[in-house]
């Protein structure tokens, strides 16, 4: 374990708070009694995270251990139940959210500076390979982190250094108790074969096989933030969106790890992947001007404008209402004034015996057309959205003034109708808007 705590004593800072992620296993038992060890030293504060999933029959019992533990060692104990999980069953993907949110939970309550995971060096071993077999990017092919910053906290992983055998002696050594989760022994799971199959395998050939695995992580880790880093310095990512012209004579390399890059900002928050062969429609997506593609969990990815983005489709549903007093309809705000003398496109003058009251401000529909101001004929309002460079995602929400007999008066910030009058003409009603 020196390596271990070598690896604390130098990333840790002294007087620092720290969660410490605790299920009650082998693992994170050790990691917590390590943490004590070395937590008077550094005058460390440490909150343990306890989270029960109400899956299995033994998860009240693990709880109560780690409670019983935290109040023998003077650590604070936080506690979580989950007793609701997405479409009303349990899947893995949904618990580790579940979990990771109730740990910046944590966090953010004691403005920790780290949150610590029992990961260790077989689980090292198991991810790459998993991630291998089912295929991945370069980072995910690097495995498991031993330091990963975000904006809430640091993670560390310090047990990668060491085994599951090295914990076990650990615990053994330091009378530490613990409980076994048996569906580890369950070869139902994918990761479970890899551990009892192909994990013995692996160490028959080098009992410390997990160090190479960790040197492999860390090289894979250092390549991947070299290019990441070169990506962000060229200015190929800007506002969450690539430069397309940036890509021109990069190589595909740097194509796929720009749109990595937007996927990982998207995962922060929601549930997001992409399959490989949605990234080589992505990649294929930056030749296509004004096309679009869709993708997971309502996502698409957009090509328009010199950028492509992955965004989250907004809700389509059609809305209309009455505009008789002032109003907020989506991104603006509406109001009646009673002298202006701005000639913008941002307010209009109009005469009530030329249009049907009442005014309504709705979405856009398939086939509008409005019969433009100074311009013969009509033009269709795609067509001004387009012109004007409204994305995608805004058109549908872009509010249209429309009279009773639903002729389209005005779309506010962009074009006025023939029935919106110029300051010298005769007009009784002044309609401004602003952008929220």
């Amino acid at each position: 374990m020196n390596k271990v705590i070598e690896f604390l004593d130098k990333v840790i800072e002294v007087n620092s708070t720290i969660v410490i992620a605790c299920s009650g296993g082998p693992d994170s038992m050790c990691l917590l009694n390590l943490l004590i060890s070395i937590g008077s030293k550094k005058e460390l504060n440490l909150i343990v995270a306890h989270v029960n999933h109400k899956i299995r029959k033994e998860s009240d019992d693990e709880a109560l251990l780690v409670k019983k533990f935290c109040e023998e060692n003077g650590v604070i104990f936080e506690y979580k139940e989950l007793n609701e999980y997405k479409n009303e069953k349990f899947s893995e993907e949904d618990a580790h959210k579940k979990r990771y949110d109730f740990f910046k939970e944590v966090a953010n309550k004691y403005m920790a500076k780290y949150l610590v995971t029992a990961h260790h060096g077989d689980d090292l071993i198991e991810t790459i390979l998993m991630r291998i077999s089912r295929g991945s990017n370069l980072s995910g092919y690097a495995g498991i982190n031993r330091i990963k910053e975000n904006l809430d906290y640091i993670t560390l992983r310090p047990l990668l250094f060491v085994s599951k055998e090295e914990i076990i002696k650990y615990n053994k050594e330091h009378s530490i108790n613990y409980v076994i989760d048996k569906s580890n022994d369950s070869l139902d799971y994918t990761r479970n074969r890899y551990r009892h199959v192909i994990l013995p395998f692996l160490k028959k050939e080098d009992k410390n096989i997990h160090l190479k695995y960790l040197k492999f992580s860390k090289e894979l880790e250092e390549v991947d933030e070299f290019i990441n880093n070169y990506i962000y310095d060229k200015k190929i990512i800007v506002d969450n969106a690539i430069v397309i012209n940036k890509l021109a004579k990069e190589k595909d390399i740097i194509k796929r790890k720009s749109i990595e890059l937007l996927v990982k900002e998207i995962q922060k928050e929601d549930y997001f992947d992409i399959s490989d062969s949605q990234m080589n429609e992505l990649i294929k997506l930056l030749n296509n001007t004004n096309k679009c593609i869709d993708l997971n969990n309502n996502y698409q990815g957009i090509n328009e404008y010199g950028v492509l983005k992955i965004i989250k489709k907004k809700s389509s549903e059609y809305q209309e209402v009455v505009f008789d007093k002032d109003i907020v309809f989506n991104d603006f705000k509406f109001y009646y004034d009673v002298k202006s003398g701005d000639k913008s496109n941002n307010t209009i003058y109009i005469n009530n015996e030329e249009v049907v009251f009442p005014l309504k401000l709705r979405n856009r529909l398939d086939g509008d057309k409005i019969m433009v101001k100074n311009l013969n004929g009509s033009k269709k309002v795609k067509d001004i959205f387009i012109d004007e460079k409204i994305n995608k995602e805004k058109r549908d929400r872009y509010p249209i003034l429309v009279d009773a007999n639903n002729k389209i008066i005005w779309i506010p910030g962009l074009k006025k109708s023939q029935f919106c009058k110029d300051k010298l003409e005769k007009y009784d009603i002044i309609i401004k808007c602003e952008a929220r």
